[in-house]
């Protein structure tokens, strides 16, 4: 049980830097037509779409990706949790 909870945890960090990369594209121009930003939205986008539906901009700040990592700490420390009960 430990190693499947160890590979979701190591898959959600791996998710969460995927995150990052691609919120940070969007400071660069046309980095996001590039193959990797195009690869980058086709995983990201399905997950941050709910959040940009919930969460309202602040101007033209968008804070959703905050929350939307929030949520993938609350899985993680979930997960945690899981852990300890089948320890």
């Amino acid at each position: 049980m430990e190693i499947v909870i160890g590979l979701l945890v190591r898959a959600i960090e791996i998710y969460s830097w995927a995150l990052i990369i691609y919120i940070l594209m969007s400071w660069f121009p046309n980095a996001r037509e590039s193959s990797i930003g195009q690869f980058l939205t086709k995983i990201c986008e399905p997950y941050l779409e709910p959040f940009r539906r919930i969460v309202p901009s602040i101007g033209m700040i968008d804070i959703s990706p905050l929350v939307a990592f929030f949520v993938l700490n609350l899985a993680t420390r979930g997960l945690y949790q899981l852990a300890s009960w089948f320890v």
